[in-house]
């Protein structure tokens, strides 16, 4: 793999950018129509650490204006990735997908699908059942978009499956490459019998993990940008963290930046970039199984004190 220098502000002819920055100021400075895709994961509002809490109605137009620039700057055969999860405030959630969608279509983005991304772990409520998905909107900005299914194709369930009637009967009925992937994310272990993908959120045992507390595991950009872009084109991400999704562009032969306002964010993005092309970051491999307990591990079995509340309870 080539390597490229890093530098802290567009230029056409480069590879990497990782720029430190107010998002909406950074992407007023950039030329129309530049990058085939746009993919983040916003900041929730949510009080987050590295978040402030506002106000939805406040948070949603601030939104709107660092879309619509996405809009401008992304071309015209290109797609936007938005991931998002719920709005919390006193107990009661707020759908972010159903409130971003009127924003993209005012704005001229057309839904391709709405993707739902499900991973088995995470924090755990008391009041409500435990949140253990997230939505991604893919928009296209026209209706001539790059699409490459092939590249993100799965394997067939049944390969050898034939046409029954018609000009192919007794011919096989698929796809040598594989299927299409469905829009629902999860278990890559099932990947080959389903053609569900999984892919697991990034906590304290995954091997991708940094400081950030909401960082988007690397294959998930993956499938986004080896569909909606070809090599050699622009991928940015105006949220841009730790740079997981410039690491997703430039280990697929595209060119990538990020822009961040928190310097902490920046460095470790890229220290995580000099690392991936030196050969020394560690990431989990695009499709790998996630690993199954197979219950003779202590952790994975019921502890004693546990067993006697159970039974008692259901005396």
């Amino acid at each position: 793999m080539q390597k490229h220098a890093i530098y802290s502000s567009y230029q056409d002819n480069k590879h990497i950018i990782v720029e430190e920055g107010d998002t909406l100021s950074v992407l007023k400075s950039l030329p129309d129509k530049s990058f085939k895709l746009a993919v983040s994961s916003p900041p929730y509002n949510m009080g987050k650490e590295y978040e402030k809490q506002i106000k939805l109605q406040h948070y949603l137009d601030w939104q709107t204006e660092v879309i619509r620039e996405l809009y401008r700057v992304v071309s015209d055969h290109g797609s936007l990735v938005w991931q998002v999860g719920n709005f919390v405030e006193d107990g009661e959630v707020f759908p972010l997908d159903i409130y971003f969608y009127p924003i993209f279509k005012s704005l001229g983005f057309q839904l391709r699908n709405r993707v739902v991304w499900h991973f088995d772990h995470g924090l755990h409520a008391t009041k409500r059942f435990s949140g253990r998905y997230e939505v991604l909107l893919w928009f296209t900005k026209s209706k001539e978009y790059t699409f490459n299914l092939d590249s993100v194709r799965v394997p067939s369930k049944y390969p050898g499956k034939l046409h029954y009637k018609g000009s192919k009967k007794g011919q096989p009925s698929g796809n040598p490459l594989g299927k299409n992937p469905s829009d629902y994310w999860t278990l890559m272990s099932r990947e080959w019998e389903s053609g569900i993908i999984e892919i697991p959120n990034v906590k304290s045992n995954h091997p991708e993990k940094t400081a950030h507390p909401c960082q988007f595991p690397i294959e998930l950009i993956e499938r986004c940008v080896l569909a909606f872009t070809n090599e050699n084109d622009w991928v940015i991400d105006p949220f841009g963290g730790v740079g997981s999704s410039l690491i997703a562009a430039i280990k697929n032969n595209r060119r990538g930046m990020i822009i961040d306002r928190d310097p902490e964010y920046i460095e470790i993005a890229r220290e995580r970039i000099q690392k991936f092309q030196n050969g020394m970051l560690k990431i989990r491999l695009l499709g790998k199984p996630i690993h199954q307990p197979s219950g003779k591990e202590k952790v994975a079995q019921m502890p004693v004190e546990w067993s006697n509340t159970k039974q008692e309870r259901l005396l």
